[in-house]
């Protein structure tokens, strides 16, 4: 019985792992310098201390990656990933109130903004042909 249990855990681990893993390798496609352009331009991270726009980006993209419920799932999710936070470019985890209240009063239009150059930008390398498609389910950002 409680071999099953640690066995369970293990490879509970070990499948939130991959799946961080899999999270980093898809944040480091995200052009850092585009999304850094637009933050300047917005000022979004004029008068924050250490949950900067880039850290809040990350947290929205794992909640909707995650299929989070609520920001306890997403600060435990990334809380648990503590080894790997570097690699998205996070210092540390956020907190669940400081993620509800970046939520609330960070600037939405940053958002908007990132995606629709992201939209734009997508097909565009050489090679591929540019796809037109409708996103049919409402997106979370």
């Amino acid at each position: 019985m409680i071999f099953q249990s640690n066995f369970e855990t293990h490879n509970k681990r070990l499948s939130l792992m991959t799946n961080i893993t899999l999270f980093s390798q898809i944040i480091s496609k995200i052009d850092r310098v585009k999304f850094s352009k637009l933050v300047k331009e917005k000022q979004t991270d004029k008068h924050q201390k250490g949950y900067n726009s880039w850290t809040h980006l990350v947290s929205m993209l794992f909640c909707q990656f995650a299929k989070s419920q609520s920001v306890r799932d997403i600060s435990n999710g990334l809380r648990s990933a503590t080894g790997n936070l570097n690699h998205l470019g996070i210092n540390k985890a956020p907190s669940k109130s400081t993620i509800s209240y970046q939520n609330k009063h960070r600037n939405w239009e940053l958002f908007k903004e990132f995606y629709y150059q992201l939209l734009g930008s997508l097909g565009q390398q050489a090679g591929f042909k540019q796809v037109k498609f409708k996103i049919k389910s409402k997106i979370f950002l």
